[in-house]
Parts: C-alpha cells; sequence; structure tokens
C-alpha cells in the first residue's frame, strides 16, 4: 500500500497539470449535471414493515384518493380580548379563509370548524384542517406560501392566526450560515498549524472541490434516485469535515518530510506513502460507518448514508492526487515545518512541543491519566441512563415560531393530546360483522386510561374498512402517551382473536413512535456491524488484537459520554438558557445510531492518524513508551487541529432555530471534543504506555493470514533518497499499468 501511494504521490506531482484537469473536469460535468438535472423536491419518507406505515397503505387501498399520508396542516384562530369566535364577523372570517385555502392545487380538503364543531369549549379557539394529496416533505413552497398568505389575510380582520402541522415543514436547508462559521475557523487553524497561507489553502481548496463534486452529483441525480435535501446537506457536513482533515494529514507530513532534508517530489511520495495509507484506511472506516446505516431498513437513511459515503470516497481520492499536483505548484511557497524536528543553530535541541510534554507525562503516570479520563467521561456519560427518545413536534418549536404558537393554542382551548391524535384503522374484511367489531374496538379503547375522546367509527364505500379518531389527553411526545398507543395495540390484539378483525394504530404520532423503535432495535446490529468491520480493518493497519480493542472500546465510552451531555441539556435542560434552548423534551430518535455512524469515523481518523505514528516508530526499532512520545512529537498538533477544525464545523449548527439541528451540531462538536482530547490524546497513550509491548502482540497464525498493508512505510525505507532522479517514464508506465 505504502509503496504504491508512494509512486502516485510523485506522479500527481509531476503530471501536476494532467491531475488538475481531470479534477477540474470532473468538476465540471458534475456542476453542468446538476444545473440541467430536473427538480427534485425532497425525497418520500417511509418506515416499511412498521404498524403506522403498514396502516397508511392500507387507507390507500381501502380509501382511494385519501392521501392518507398527505400533508396537514391547522390554522387556529382566537378571538380578541372580549370576543368570541362565534360573534358573526369573526365567523364571517374564518369562512372567507376557510374559501381561500380550498382553492389551493395540492389541497383535496378543508374543513369548516362551525361545521365539524371545532370550536373549543369557551368559544375563544376555533381550528380549520386543510389536508394535503402529497407528503408535507413533497409539498410544494408555493402551496405553502398560500396557506401562509390566507393566514395574514385573517389576521388584517384583527384575528390572531397560527398555522401548525407538517405542511409548513420545509426541506433541509444546508445550513450556510454555520458552514460559513466553521469554514472561517478551519481557515484560521490551518494557518497556524501549517505556518503559511498558501499551505493553508490547500486543504480548503481539495474540500471544497470534493464537496462541490459529491454534492452536485447528488443533485444531479436526485430525481432519478428520490434523493432529498437531507442527502446533500449531510453529504456536504461529512465531506467538508473529511475533506479538510485528510488534505491537512497529508501536507503536514510532506512538511515534515521536507524538513528532513527530501527534495520535493520524494517529500510528496512519502508523505503519500505513509499519511496517505492513513487517509485510506481512516475513510475505509467512515465509509463503513455511513454505508452501515443501510441495516436500518428505512430508506431514507439508507439514500443518506450512501450519498455522504460516495462524496467520502471523492474526498480520499482528491486527498491522495490533487494534493500532490497542488504542492508541486505551490513549489517553495510550502516551506519546511522548521526546527520541530531539528536542533536549533547553537546546537541545543528544540524545545519539546506542548503535544510531546504531555505524552511523556503520560507515559510517567499512565494509571492516573487512564483513571481520570475513564472516571470523567464516565460521569457524563451518567445522563444517557436516563435516556428518552422521540421524534421533535411543534411542541418543540422555538416560541418566535407560528408552529409553536398554533400547538399553544390548541392545547389551551382542546387539551394538550388534541395536538396528537391517534388514528385507528379497522380493517374488518374477514370479519362476519364489521360495524359491530368497529363498535366492539371504540368501547374497548374508551375504557382505557389517558384517553380524552374517541370518535365515531367512519367506513369506507365498501363498507370493510373504518376508521377511529382517539385524542390522548397527555401531550404527543409524552411517555403516557406512548403507553396508550402500547395499549391500543394489546386491545386491537383481543378484538381480532374475537372477531378477525385487524386494528392498526397509526398517525403522525404513533409514526414517531414506530421510528424511534425502529431505530432502537437497528443500534445494536448496526454498532455490532460497523464496529466488527471496521475491528477487522485495524488489525490488518496496526497487526496488533489489543489495539483496535482499545480503539474501539474508547469509541463506545466518548459517544456514551456524548450522548449523557446531550441528554443533561436538551432533555434535562442544563445549561439550556447559554445554549439557546427553548423546550426540553425527548432526544431525537435518529441522535444514537446518527453519532454513532458519524463520530464513530471520525473517531477512527483520529485513532489511525496518532497511532500509525506511533506503529512507525515502535517498527523502527523504538521502545514502547518512547515511540508514544513520538507519535505525539508528530501528530498531536495536526490531530488536535483537526478535531478543533471538525467541531467548529459541527459547533456552527447550534445557533440554529431549529431544535434538531441544533441538538445535531451540539452533539457531534461534544462527541468530537471528548474522542480527541480525552480518549485519543489522554486514554489511547495511558493505556499504550501500560501494555508496553503486549500492545503490538498478535498471534503467528493472524500475523501470517492477514495482508501486509504496510501503512506505517516500512516498504520505504528500502528506498534510497536518491531514487527521485530514476527513470520516472518507467515508473509512470508501471503505475498506469498497476
Amino acid at each position: 500500500m505504502a509503496t504504491f501511494l508512494y509512486k502516485l504521490g510523485r506522479f500527481a506531482f509531476r503530471r501536476r497539470h494532467f491531475v488538475a484537469l481531470i479534477w477540474v473536469a470532473l468538476l465540471t460535468l458534475a456542476g453542468v449535471g446538476a444545473a440541467s438535472a430536473p427538480a427534485a423536491g425532497s425525497t418520500s419518507f417511509s418506515i416499511p414493515g412498521t404498524e403506522a406505515q403498514k396502516a397508511f397503505d392500507l387507507l390507500d387501498q381501502r380509501f382511494p384518493g385519501s392521501s392518507s399520508d398527505g400533508a396537514t396542516a391547522r390554522v387556529v384562530f382566537k378571538a380578541p380580548a372580549g370576543e368570541k369566535m362565534t360573534d358573526k364577523l369573526n365567523k364571517a372570517t374564518v369562512k372567507a379563509t376557510v374559501k381561500e385555502l380550498t382553492d389551493g392545487s395540492e389541497v383535496t380538503s378543508v374543513t369548516d370548524p362551525y361545521t365539524t364543531h371545532a370550536v373549543s369549549k369557551d368559544g375563544t379557539v376555533v381550528y380549520a384542517s386543510v389536508r394535503y394529496d402529497v407528503s408535507g416533505m413533497e409539498l410544494k413552497d408555493s402551496s405553502r406560501d398560500a396557506l401562509e398568505a390566507a393566514g395574514h389575510d385573517a389576521q388584517k380582520a384583527g384575528l390572531t392566526v397560527e398555522i401548525g402541522g407538517d405542511a409548513l415543514q420545509a426541506g433541509a436547508e444546508p445550513g450556510a450560515a454555520g458552514e460559513a462559521v466553521g469554514l472561517a475557523i478551519a481557515a484560521v487553524v490551518l494557518v497556524i498549524t501549517l505556518g503559511s497561507l498558501v499551505a493553508a489553502g490547500l486543504p480548503l481548496l481539495t474540500a471544497i472541490i470534493g464537496v462541490g463534486i459529491g454534492v452536485s452529483t447528488i443533485t444531479a441525480l436526485a430525481k432519478t434516485l428520490d434523493l432529498g435535501d437531507t442527502t446533500s446537506t449531510l453529504a456536504l457536513m461529512i465531506g467538508l469535515a473529511v475533506g479538510i482533515d485528510y488534505a491537512l494529514f497529508i501536507v503536514s507530513r510532506y512538511r515534515g518530510e521536507l524538513a528532513e532534508g527530501r527534495d520535493r517530489e520524494e517529500a510528496v511520495g512519502r508523505a503519500a506513502g505513509t499519511a496517505g495509507s492513513a487517509v485510506v484506511f481512516a475513510g475505509l472506516t467512515v465509509v463503513i460507518a455511513l454505508a452501515g446505516l443501510s441495516v436500518v431498513g428505512v430508506p431514507m437513511l439508507t439514500k443518506m448514508g450512501l450519498a455522504a459515503a460516495g462524496t467520502v470516497v471523492v474526498s480520499v481520492l482528491i486527498a491522495l492526487t490533487m494534493i500532490p499536483a497542488l504542492l508541486g505548484y505551490a513549489g517553495k511557497r510550502v516551506k519546511p515545518a522548521g526546527a520541530k524536528r531539528r536542533k536549533s543553530d547553537t546546537g541545543v535541541p528544540a524545545k519539546p512541543g506542548l503535544g510531546e510534554r504531555w505524552a511523556s507525562f503520560v507515559v510517567r503516570r499512565p494509571a492516573a491519566v487512564l483513571l481520570l479520563g475513564v472516571v470523567g467521561l464516565g460521569a457524563v456519560a451518567l445522563p444517557a441512563s436516563q435516556l428518552e427518545l422521540g421524534l421533535p413536534d411543534d411542541g418543540s418549536q422555538p416560541t418566535s415560531t407560528t408552529q409553536r404558537r398554533a400547538y399553544d393554542l390548541l392545547s389551551e382551548g382542546f387539551g394538550p393530546g388534541f395536538n396528537g391524535p391517534l388514528m385507528i384503522v379497522v380493517d374488518a374484511k374477514d370479519s362476519a360483522d364489521p360495524k359491530a367489531a368497529a363498535t366492539t374496538v371504540t368501547d374497548g379503547i374508551k375504557d382505557l386510561k389517558d384517553v380524552a375522546s374517541v370518535s365515531p367509527a367512519m367506513f369506507n364505500q365498501a363498507g370493510d374498512t373504518a376508521t377511529i379518531t382517539v385524542v390522548p389527553s397527555s401531550k404527543p411526545s409524552s411517555v403516557r402517551t406512548e403507553d396508550l398507543v402500547h395499549a391500543i395495540r394489546d386491545e386491537g390484539a383481543g378484538v381480532e382473536a374475537d372477531t378477525d378483525a385487524r386494528v392498526l394504530v397509526t398517525g403522525t404520532t404513533a409514526m414517531n413512535i414506530d421510528f424511534s423503535q425502529k431505530l432502537n432495535d437497528a443500534l445494536v446490529p448496526y454498532l455490532a456491524l460497523v464496529v466488527g468491520l471496521a475491528f477487522l480493518l485495524l488489525i490488518a493497519v496496526f497487526r496488533s488484537v489489543l489495539v483496535p480493542l482499545k480503539a474501539a472500546l474508547g469509541f463506545l465510552l466518548s459517544v456514551l459520554a456524548a450522548l449523557g451531555a446531550v441528554v443533561a441539556v436538551f432533555q434535562w435542560g442544563w445549561l439550556g438558557g447559554l445554549l439557546g434552548v427553548e423546550q426540553t423534551g425527548p432526544i431525537m430518535s435518529m441522535m444514537p445510531i446518527f453519532m454513532v455512524g458519524v463520530v464513530f469515523g471520525l473517531a477512527m481518523d483520529y485513532e489511525v492518524f496518532l497511532v500509525t505514528r506511533m506503529r512507525e516508530a515502535y517498527v523502527h526499532g523504538e521502545s514502547p513508551g518512547q515511540a508514544v512520545v513520538t507519535g505525539f512529537r508528530h501528530s498531536a498538533r495536526v490531530v488536535g487541529a483537526a478535531a478543533i477544525i471538525m467541531m467548529s464545523v459541527f459547533g456552527g449548527f447550534i445557533s440554529s432555530s431549529e431544535s434538531m439541528i441544533k441538538m445535531i451540531g451540539f452533539g457531534l462538536a461534544i462527541a468530537v471534543f471528548f474522542d480527541a482530547f480525552v480518549v485519543r490524546m489522554a486514554i489511547v497513550p495511558a493505556v499504550l504506555a501500560l501494555l508496553g509491548k503486549r500492545a503490538w502482540w498478535l498471534p503467528k497464525w493472524l500475523d501470517r493470514a492477514l495482508p501486509n498493508v504496510d501503512v506505517e512505510g516500512e516498504g520505504l525505507r528500502t528506498l534510497s533518497d536518491t531514487k527521485a532522479g530514476q527513470d520516472d517514464e518507467d515508473e509512470d508506465r508501471e503505475l498506469v499499468r498497476a
């Protein structure tokens, strides 16, 4: 591996015009494809295999044209102080608004609150329900604009008008402000780390090119493959972060090779052969983690993971080829690392850097550092034991949004459970008496706890399927509502045994509960797959059993600590005011599995980059303890810079007004902090110091069976420093044949 990448790096350095032209052509081709591709809305959302999804599918069959999974909106009206919504003028305003809403091209129905009795007991609040023929993720912007315009017209008449429901849920925005902040901080960190504007600009340029190719390709294929806005957003975030990191490691190693007196072409080759090998295997771990999202069984997550994994592959290829080419263009403007690996002019050894001094301290006090790190992360992880999962609804929105205000008005006028009604589907096709079966279901639900109201059953034209609306007495995201859904399903099992009628529970609240459960059930298999494959990969990289095991256990510790911090802030409200958390509640269902996938890949990046330098020093004859110090001397500053860049990119999203985006940004940023600075910088060297030579133990039979990937560049030692001038044309032809 190292020898091949060494030759590839030198080839790209010499044939820089050819390499640059290829990448510019690919970027242009992807851009043209994205610009000419047909517009595509957000991806459709489904959760195959869940009861809620089965109920939606059944409704589409038995109630054709009903758009059971279509978007809904509730336009909530409140009368001015001292008035009622039943007053003549207020009533006329509501009816005019209902008529205006009916004209929408995607609208299937609009209810009149005065005919459906959607009036609060005190007469001050009414609401009109609007149903669309497409889901909220597929709704056109023109339909959302028309909905908001109708509300504004009613406000002009003096009413308070707020709009809730999933119809106003626009597709995910790329988060331009957060990305801009992250890029700005990344640029500053790169300049400090690499010592010049030119060197700092290379990782930024290649990362932007890689993300441009990846996101443009996703946009070009969006219509064909049903890829939504969230797919390109994840690819942008991950691609930008790893693209900068991978290029940073290669440029940093190149400067180190220059400092040892090698000419520029030889330095590029050795940087590609050593740091490039680490980039390849670090990228593979990220790809495994992202592609592994396929095991969850949710099509949207599968597409997001595969698209982001593809962008990571592009980032790796660019780091291995475009960076050497750009270093050739930069020439002497990228300077050697300086005196860090040399003696000063007076002949006195240069002062050790912070990373080297820290590693020396850890090697002297490994047990104390290990104990402090594990106990500290364990304490932070404790809140994770109280983790409650759910999906955000309008009640978790900031109070400045119309969705949140509509939610509060409905809770005030009709009770907290009114915002999350449950739809019960009674499939009585095989029942001898469908009406009796529906009555049995209705009566059974009325006797359950936490039920505020149960509507009469409504049958389809064939008379074999009925729907029943149940309003819980608790809010949609509460544990009591989840218990009610399970209780109704248990009740339905008994009804089916007695009447042969199948009972299914669906609706947005039930769909959220099923989605959370599906993700929860998939977490352990996903973790086993991702960690297992990466463990096997790292055994080949480090030629050790204990080092990969330590890496995996350290990752689990950092993820648990990050989840504990997320629970403390977003579920319990600790430091919520400081971070702008307006509403506490259950943690987003996707958060654990999303953090496992993203953070695992990034954590293994730091592990590979840091420990490969230790392995390299150990293989070249240093003692285990000294190898740890050497690894920190060469890599600690760069790994720390990479982590700060990653935290900056993710942390930029904490300022978002969307609670879900804020939670993701905080969770990923704090996870990177824990993993990079506590696990990799403290626990890892402490464990390696305690294990000594045993850390690199590998059974002989396994050593013979494993391929020699040579990440530490041992094969390059056989290449003399004068090889740079040898028959370059023959080497080029050999590379092409390879």
